[in-house]
């Protein structure tokens, strides 16, 4: 291919999923939201379900693209190992909680979707578990101040929690003679009746205090609050409640990042971010969701042990690229920042892909193109960009790691 058809503009898809806010999207990628739909999440990859669309290509449709020249297209290293475009970039609104989830490792993957595919299992089906053979691990940098769940608590804050919050004390012993999994395996196999009774006198301890505004976001409470209001279903409490208290409550700011791999189980509370994942929609849900919970299936995969959250800083390294490592070899996450007027070259190594998130960028690529505040492009393997900037902007860049 020649150098000049190596870069494309590129428009990615919006999912409307239920917990998504209505304005943020909507204002970065300048569309109409006349019915205040929830725009939860904006897809650039090449995932079947909903593959970006490359703008004067034929096909149009990414993952179509890159089938018919993988080699070229991703380069001979990239097409070798994975065989098609190993990451998925996505900007989230998270506006409702969104499910306690975990991914699988990619052997796991590859087996339990083999092993759904044999029993007939639909891929569309509500109880299917594996969408597909691919591991998930994920990177998520914050965009504004932002609330998650991320792993379980190291021991001594673990029992300080079911030491001090009432209706858990009933946990400890649980917890002391058998450890994280004891404990997890506990209240997720408790019958719906005695999740009622112990979560019940907690709600009626916290909510009246949501509700009055006296819970602060650091605490427990205030999100377990918020998510009974959510997701309780008449007389069925949901038992992701528990959870809240059994894993970390992290807040990142704007520029931080956290990374989640296989087996850490999480869950996104409130806040937009960039995220970066594998290409792959596998999720083993865990609560605080009306979808699909297999407990059996989920136990299978959880990595039952202390997490102590690493928040991924940017570095002050010179220049205007900031790279945010990960162990992951699927994917790279930078941010490049160009003060009006400023120029920077970027060859590409397999297939990167660009999203504006502030300002105005000339692409040069041999025959030129603008690029605005929520607009994409894509570079495949190879190519050479010169970027020049009209205004102060900000560019993530996706792209597979080198070596």
């Amino acid at each position: 291919m020649a150098q000049k058809e190596n870069v494309f503009k590129l428009k990615g898809k919006v999912q409307h999923y239920a917990w998504g806010g209505s304005s943020y999207l909507p204002k970065l990628l300048s569309v109409p939201n006349p019915e205040n739909k929830p725009f939860a999440e904006y897809w650039l990859g090449a995932h079947d379900n909903a593959p970006a669309e490359i703008e004067g290509a034929a096909p149009a449709k990414l993952n179509e693209y890159i089938q018919q020249q993988p080699e070229i297209l991703l380069g001979s290293v990239a097409a070798g190992r994975f065989g098609r475009l190993p990451y998925l970039l996505k900007i989230l609104d998270v506006k409702e909680m969104l499910s306690i989830q975990v991914h699988p490792t990619k052997k796991n993957a590859e087996l339990e979707f083999a092993a759904e595919n044999k029993k007939g299992v639909a891929l569309n089906a509500p109880h299917r578990n594996y969408k597909d053979d691919n591991h998930k691990p994920e990177l998520m940098l914050a965009l504004s101040d932002f609330w998650l769940l991320h792993g379980f608590r190291p021991e001594e804050e673990l029992m300080r929690v079911l030491a001090t919050v009432p209706e858990l004390k009933f946990l400890q012993p649980v917890y002391s003679m058998e450890g994280y999994k004891g404990l997890y395996q506990a209240v997720m196999e408790m019958p719906q009746q005695e999740v009622n009774t112990a979560l019940q006198p907690l709600l009626d301890r916290i909510l009246p205090l949501y509700k009055e505004h006296e819970l602060r976001k650091h605490e427990e409470d205030f999100w377990a609050a918020r998510a009974a209001l959510t997701y309780n279903e008449g007389d069925k409490i949901d038992r992701g409640i528990f959870s809240i208290y059994f894993f970390n409550l992290v807040n990142v700011l704007p520029g931080e990042a956290v990374f989640q791999d296989a087996g850490v189980p999480h869950a996104y509370l409130e806040g937009q971010n960039v995220e970066i994942m594998a290409n792959s929609d596998n999720v083993l849900r865990g609560g605080l969701t009306p979808k699909h919970v297999d407990v059996p299936e989920l136990l299978k995969h959880i990595r039952f042990e202390a997490t102590h959250p690493r928040v991924i800083r940017e570095s002050n390294e010179p220049g205007h690229i900031v790279v945010y490592k990960t162990p992951a070899p699927d994917f790279e996450l930078s941010k490049i920042s160009l003060q009006a007027g400023e120029r920077v070259t970027i060859q590409s190594h397999s297939v990167e892909i660009f999203l504006v998130l502030e300002g105005k960028v000339q692409v040069d690529d041999g025959g030129g193109f603008l690029r605005t505040t929520g607009d994409a492009f894509i570079a495949f393997d190879k190519a050479k960009l010169n970027l020049r900037a009209d205004m102060d902007t900000i560019i993530y860049r996706a792209a597979v790691p080198k070596g």
